[in-house]
């Protein structure tokens, strides 16, 4: 199961660089995960300001 960003996302860029499979991305207004990418290993949550990154 992927992982997804929610709304309080401040699009810090933060997790972009944890991905070990870039599958985060910058998006209209917030990052995305892809979720057919994403290996669901938790990376990106550990490092997330806000939050906003949890399991789906």
């Amino acid at each position: 199961m992927a992982r997804i960003i929610s709304d309080a996302c401040v699009s810090c860029g933060s997790c972009e660089g944890e991905c070990p499979v870039s599958a985060i991305s910058q998006g209209d207004s917030q990052f995305v995960i892809d979720a057919d990418a994403c290996i669901d290993c938790g990376a990106c949550e550990g490092v997330c300001p806000t939050g906003a990154i949890s399991e789906a």
